[in-house]
C-alpha cells in the first residue's frame, strides 16, 4: 500500500516510551507516523493517547516508509538485541540510499558498531542513540545521546533538540557524540 509522503519523523514500538516519544515529537510540530508489529497497537495508540493529533499509523513497514519524508528518519525502540537487526532487515528492501535508521534501544555497543558498519555499506545511515529520562522524559523532554553516522546529524537535529530536556539557560539535553 502506498501513501502520499506526509511524516516527519517515524517510530517502530509502541511500548510507553514509544507512545510517550511520539507525543514528544508531536507536541513540538512534527508530523509522527508510528508503527508496532502487533499492528492492533497502532490503532490502539491512534484511537486513545494520540486521538485528536497530527500522529498517522501504518498497518505494514511499506506502508510506514511510504509515508515518510525523504530522508526518511526511523527511530527503533524495540527491545536490544536480535529483535533491532530484524526490524532492519524488514526495513532494508523499502529503503533509499541516505535513509537513516535511529536505535533507541539501549543496544550494547558492539551491536552498535556492527549495524554501523553493515548499514553504511547499503548507504543507509545509522544512528545509535541512548534516551534517558524514562517514560516521564520520553515524554516531556528526555536526554536524547545520538551517535553514528555524522551526516544523519543536521537532518535529526532540528527534531531531537526540540523535544529534548533543558538546561536552566536552555540550551538542549542533546547533541551529537
Amino acid at each position: 500500500m502506498s501513501a502520499e509522503p506526509v511524516a516527519d519523523f517515524g517510530l517502530i514500538g509502541l511500548a510507553v516510551m514509544g507512545q510517550n516519544l511520539i507525543l514528544n515529537i508531536n507536541d513540538h510540530g512534527f508530523t509522527v507516523c508510528a508503527f508496532n508489529r502487533t499492528v492492533s497497537k497502532v490503532d490502539d495508540f491512534l484511537q486513545n493517547e494520540a486521538k485528536g493529533t497530527n500522529i498517522v499509523g501504518a498497518q505494514s513497514v511499506e506502508e510506514f516508509v511510504s509515508k515518510l519524508k525523504r530522508p526518511r528518519k526511523i527511530m527503533l525502540l524495540v527491545k536490544a538485541g536480535s529483535a533491532v537487526d530484524k526490524f532492519i532487515e524488514t526495513l532494508l528492501p523499502y529503503l533509499e540510499e541516505g535513509d537513516i535508521i535511529i536505535d533507541g534501544g539501549n543496544s550494547h555497543y558492539p551491536d552498535t558498531q556492527r549495524r554501523y558498519e553493515y548499514l553504511t555499506s547499503k548507504k543507509i545511515m545509522f544512528v545509535g542513540c541512548g534516551v534517558s529520562g524514562g517514560e516521564e522524559g520520553a515524554r516531556y523532554g528526555p536526554s536524547l545521546m545520538p551517535g553514528g553516522n555524522p551526516d544523519a546529524w543536521p537532518h535529526l537535529k532540528p527534531i531531537f533538540q526540540a523535544i529534548a530536556a533543558k538546561a536552566p539557560d536552555g540550551a538542549p539535553c542533546c547533541d551529537w557524540v
